[in-house]
């Protein structure tokens, strides 16, 4: 532990990401084909109904009939690209790590996959895992959480 303080200074000050400035291979461009979130048919009408997400089942429903004017269903067809499925904002696919061991994992994909340290972790622990990371150049998609009191 006397590395990480060496390199980074005290862990209750300084941010990691400054030095973990590690890129993606590739950023393809991410298009979403519906950003609104799907609501329930009438949620806007009975307040009894919920806002998520339930298809309507009815004879005589006109969204289930796709009518013309009535909101939309979801269906396979808005689904995203298979190439840009699951890429964050940050360009990287994230990976919950626990320990080290599930952190080696990501050795050969590192510039595809970033590591997400689980909340569960406790603080002794992370340090690890963020200075191991920084050895193996993989970048830590939380590098801050948990560290400062």
């Amino acid at each position: 532990s006397s590395g990480i303080n060496a390199e980074y200074g005290d862990l209750r000050s300084t941010t990691y990401h400054a030095v973990m400035a590690i890129r993606p291979l590739h950023t393809p461009k991410v298009v979403k084909k519906h950003t609104k979130q799907w609501l329930r048919h009438h949620s806007d009408r009975y307040k009894r109904l919920g806002q998520k997400w339930r298809k309507p089942k009815g004879i005589d429903n006109r969204v289930r009939r796709r009518f013309k004017g009535q909101i939309r269903m979801p269906k396979i067809g808005y689904g995203s690209c298979k190439r840009t499925k699951h890429i964050h904002p940050d360009g990287f696919k994230h990976v919950l790590i626990h320990n080290i061991k599930e952190l080696e994992v990501l050795m050969m994909q590192h510039r595809t996959h970033a590591a997400v340290v689980s909340a569960t972790v406790a603080r002794h622990n992370r340090v690890k895992i963020l200075e191991r990371a920084k050895q193996m150049s993989i970048r830590i998609a939380n590098p801050n959480a948990g560290l400062k009191t």
